[in-house]
């Protein structure tokens, strides 16, 4: 293990570091509001809308990232719709993760107890009211292990954005190996790299599941 060639090239993994945090929290961000609204689509019935959303979603959780990155960056200049490299990553990011979003909120949603929302209604709630305080609450602290799981697993899948020739962690991993040979020390790097971005969403994801619970949401008495 060559100490001096990791540390001449900590500066080039920060940046690599930094380019893949920046752009998935971008596709994370995204995918959260994305997952949310094909959620309460479903959810709500939505004519039309629903079954769009349900067909996205299906698309999008059995097709790899990488062929709809491929899509996006070499398929649709084919009919003159063209993205940056950057607007390709998130795009794409924000495609899958919203897809599993849903998901995710789904079966928060559905944990919640028909007793508890039925008890909302019954005390003069309106709908909105009794999404915002009843039911969104309980299904929040449900979801947040599945959501954070997704989040850990959506900043994974950036690795992939090497071949949109971005400057990430995984490409500068790369162009080290090839240049310079050091397949041990490179690699040694490279997870050390996602070791320091990811083990901080995890801890996060902890605490947060630990606050929740502790303030009495995911119960099912909290009407």
């Amino acid at each position: 293990m060559d100490v001096a060639f990791i540390l001449a090239h900590v500066p080039d993994y920060l940046s690599g570091a930094f380019v893949t945090l920046r752009f998935g929290l971008y596709g994370v961000g995204c995918s959260l509001v994305l997952g949310l609204l094909c959620c309460l689509l479903r959810y709500f019935r939505v004519p039309v809308l629903r079954q769009i959303a349900g067909g996205y979603i299906e698309l999008a959780r059995n097709t790899p990232l990488l062929v709809q990155l491929f899509f996006l960056y070499a398929g649709l200049p084919r009919v003159g719709i063209r993205f940056s490299a950057e607007a390709c990553a998130v795009i794409g990011l924000t495609f899958l993760g919203g897809a599993y979003m849903a998901e995710a909120f789904r079966s928060g949603i559905e944990s919640v107890d028909k007793a508890q929302v039925e008890a909302g209604a019954c005390i003069g709630l309106t709908r909105g009211q009794n999404i915002r305080y009843v039911i969104f609450p309980q299904a929040l602290a449900t979801a947040v292990p599945a959501l954070f799981a997704n989040v850990i697993f959506l900043i994974k899948e950036t690795s992939v954005f090497s071949v949109l020739a971005m400057m990430d962690l995984m490409n500068v991993a790369d162009t080290l190996r090839t240049s310079g040979g050091r397949t041990t020390e490179v690699l040694f790097m490279l997870v050390a790299a996602y070791l320091l971005i990811l083990l901080p969403v995890s801890v996060l994801a902890t605490l947060v599941e630990r606050r929740l619970r502790y303030a009495g949401f995911g119960n099912q008495h909290s009407v």
